[in-house]
């Protein structure tokens, strides 16, 4: 079923006003930007989303949380992307829940998460492009732990976070899935180094350098050389939501640029009332409509446990990152001169979409992985 629930509505209606207001662009956004905050958000919004309960939407009922599933997460994540809305509700309450259910460091770090003390982060990357297979950071057997050594990238708020998931190679070599280890690592263990990095839409990934830093067995998240299922898990999760934030992202920068193309006159005339651009705004509308409906579907084939999921999950964030692009490159267009002036919200939907798009990996990873699954 392509629609949503009265229960998912009802959580959209509540959602949207809540966003649009505490998390909109000049209270949050641009504030947290001129400011220079290392954080790139506020925590203070991170307490309300808690307080309305957002931050455990994923969590189990028997351990504090809302119990719902990726379809509400992303019910919440598209109103945060047409907003630009700056919070950690992507990495924490969708991925890192998504890694730690079930183990051992859930009972740790769940209560963090949904009182919005706790920021979690998800460290995979290594190299220039998303590729999880390639993960070539090493951890030894060291006492009765881990010793890890090696480097990370675009760790998205991992100068923030509090907890730290490092998907390391235990076993196998470069390019296979087998001989992973997931770890929840502290953001003050010994030997890790970090570098706070501002991405083109002002909010913040880390590098992060591992000398030897000591973890002990109780730090792994799973099983040992089994961490391919907790990281699959997390990452299908992430790209689903993404996917949703990115509808978000186009919806809103097409809104905007709709009601300005109302506005906007040249030479006597509504410049909607062109055929041209009015042929454009709808294509891009029917666009968003597909993109939304993806994301939805791959929301609820994981719900489902759906086997077809990561499949559609795949489609869902390479179709909504290609139709984000569409929207803000339309949205900057149309508005023309101004749409290139920092004084403009639209231009920041750009530079939203260009980070967004290539977190979980972009439309070309997605493309090549929608190939594989589909035994191509």
């Amino acid at each position: 079923m392509m629609t949503l629930t009265d229960d998912q509505r009802m959580l959209q209606d509540s959602v949207a006003p809540f966003m649009a207001e505490e998390g909109a662009i000049r209270t949050q956004l641009r504030h947290w930007r001129d400011i220079g905050c290392k954080d790139g958000f506020g925590h203070g919004l991170w307490k309300q989303f808690a307080e309305l309960g957002l931050t455990g939407v994923l969590i189990p009922e028997a351990q504090g949380g809302a119990g719902l599933g990726q379809v509400e997460a992303g019910i919440v994540l598209e109103e945060i992307g047409r907003n630009l809305t700056p919070s950690p509700f992507l990495t924490t309450s969708v991925t890192a829940v998504r890694a730690l259910e079930g183990s051992a460091q859930a009972e740790r770090w769940f209560p963090g998460i949904l009182s919005g003390d706790t920021v979690a982060a998800l460290a995979i990357d290594e190299g220039g492009h998303h590729d999880p297979s390639s993960i070539s950071l090493e951890a030894k057997r060291s006492g009765n732990g881990f010793a890890l050594s090696g480097t990370k990238q675009f760790v998205v708020q991992g100068a923030s976070a509090d907890v730290i998931l490092v998907a390391a190679r235990t076993g196998g070599s470069a390019g296979e899935t087998d001989g992973l280890t997931l770890f929840a690592v502290g953001r003050e263990a010994n030997g890790l180094r970090m570098e706070n990095v501002a991405l083109a839409d002002s909010s913040k990934a880390a590098r992060l350098a591992f000398d030897n830093v000591e973890v002990d067995a109780d730090a792994v998240i799973g099983d040992v050389d089994g961490g391919w299922a907790p990281l699959s898990r997390a990452l299908n999760a992430g790209r689903a939501g993404a996917a949703f934030e990115l509808v978000g992202v186009a919806a809103g920068a097409s809104e905007m640029t709709f009601e300005y193309l109302k506005q906007r006159k040249q030479f006597g005339r509504l410049i909607g009332e062109y055929q041209a651009l009015q042929h454009r705004a709808a294509h891009l509308y029917g666009e968003i409509e597909i993109a939304r409906a993806a994301a939805l579907k791959a929301a609820q084939l994981l719900d489902a446990g759906d086997p077809r999921a990561e499949l559609i999950t795949s489609v869902a964030k390479a179709k909504a990152a290609k139709t984000a692009t569409l929207a803000v490159q339309e949205g900057v267009q149309m508005h023309g001169g101004i749409g290139m002036t920092d004084e403009h919200d639209i231009g920041l939907y750009m530079k939203r979409e260009a980070v967004l798009s290539e977190l979980f990996g972009g439309p070309r990873f997605h493309a090549n992985r929608v190939a594989g699954l589909s035994g191509y």
